[in-house]
């Protein structure tokens, strides 16, 4: 465990519906959830009120109306909720500059060098809470404790609207007992594995010498270890780094855990799109590709090539991550895939790295002056459909 480190997990509470709620109030007090489409699809977030009957995100939508008849289901708003996480996240960068986000509901402070202005963690994350339910009118729920791990776990265990804090000298109190189930990262079916081997609070995977959960679990089983003691190095990092920029990347959380090709190649294109997008936005080329990716088991880990030449082009950056992609044996479902480009060069200065661009460059700023101007992938390849 980092030392002096103090991190803040925010966990917006059923966000998709509490946007629903906010701008419908007549939904409040009533089982509600938000789905994809109204007929064929399934729950992507359920009310509070929703929950007592079973109700769940990645339920099918015929399911929940058996288990609720009276279950009100909201087409969701993609757009509308992107808008409501940006402003979220704009406030959670008033008290640092370090914040990771996540996904589209939840991140990662790390407050440690804010505390001089801000007294302590406590009144950041009460601060945190009153502006976004004053600016957004929704809640959230945070959990402070020294690493990323702790953080998220405290989160979670007091939902909805709650905010605790755990401190280094309690945590080894607190895991003793503590379910395995409880930690980010242990699903159902690992769980399961786990108690096949008797351990079944995060107390006993701790005290497992690391070399037997490696011979059961292969790589991930130091990082199981870890967990049971609650450690946890990860930084918090910024994916939109501003000042002195090193690497342009952008990475996805899938909305389901997969290991179908086509779905990840599709991500894959899209991700080397929006990374090329911001490279010629901001006059950069690159001649390293990275690729991140993480498991359902939440192992990750990146692979990068450097080749010759300059490119900023979303199809060369996708043949490059491709073919990082296929180079890998997956043995699990995907959970996170991120893109990302390095070695970066202004343009400006640099004429002798960019010759014979030509038709090519003139095609891509065409491309981006329409996706600008009428919305992204208005004009894509072809190989995104």
């Amino acid at each position: 465990m980092m030392a002096d480190r103090i991190i803040l997990h925010i966990d917006m509470d059923a966000f998709f519906i509490s946007v629903e709620q906010r701008d419908d109030p007549s939904l409040r007090g009533k089982p509600a959830a938000v789905c994809g489409s109204l007929s064929r699809s399934v729950v992507t977030s359920a009310n509070y009120e929703a929950r007592p009957f079973g109700i769940r995100a990645g339920m099918p939508v015929q399911e929940a109306k058996r288990k609720c008849p009276r279950l009100i289901l909201v087409e969701g708003n993609h757009s509308k909720y992107t808008r409501t996480s940006a402003r979220i996240f704009s406030i959670l960068k008033e008290y640092t500059p370090l914040v990771e986000v996540a996904s589209i509901d939840e991140a990662y402070l790390d407050v440690s060098g804010s505390l001089l202005l801000f007294k302590s963690a406590f009144h950041i994350a009460r601060s945190i809470k009153e502006k976004i339910r004053e600016r957004e009118q929704i809640t959230c729920s945070i959990g402070i404790a020294p690493n990323k791990l702790l953080a998220k776990l405290e989160s979670r265990l007091n939902k909805p609207d709650g905010l605790t804090t755990l401190r280094k000298e309690e945590v080894e109190e607190i895991l003793r007992e503590l379910p395995v189930s409880k930690l980010h990262g242990i699903g159902p079916k690992l769980t399961k594995e786990l108690q096949g081997m008797g351990i079944l609070t995060c107390g006993q995977l701790g005290g497992i010498p690391p070399s037997i959960l490696t011979k059961r679990f292969g790589v991930i089983g130091k990082r199981l270890h870890e967990m049971g003691l609650g450690l946890d190095d990860s930084p918090v990092l910024p994916f939109d780094e501003e000042e002195n920029i090193k690497s342009i990347s952008h990475s996805v959380t899938l909305e389901k855990d997969t290991s179908e090709p086509d779905i990840l190649r599709k991500v894959l294109l899209q991700l080397s799109e929006r990374v090329s997008r911001r490279m010629r936005k901001e006059g950069f080329y690159g001649s390293r590709v990275i690729l991140t990716v993480r498991y359902s088991d939440f192992y990750t880990f990146s692979k990068q090539k450097t080749f010759p030449g300059w490119i900023n082009s979303g199809n060369e950056i996708f043949r490059h991550s491709e073919a990082l992609f296929e180079s890998i044996s997956h043995p699990k479902p995907i959970r996170l895939l991120g893109v990302g480009v390095s070695h970066l060069k202004r343009e400006w200065g640099q004429k002798d790295l960019f010759e014979n661009r030509g038709k090519k460059d003139s095609l891509l700023e065409a491309i981006d002056r329409v996706n600008d101007r009428f919305g992204d992938w208005t004009l894509t390849w072809s190989s995104l459909y």
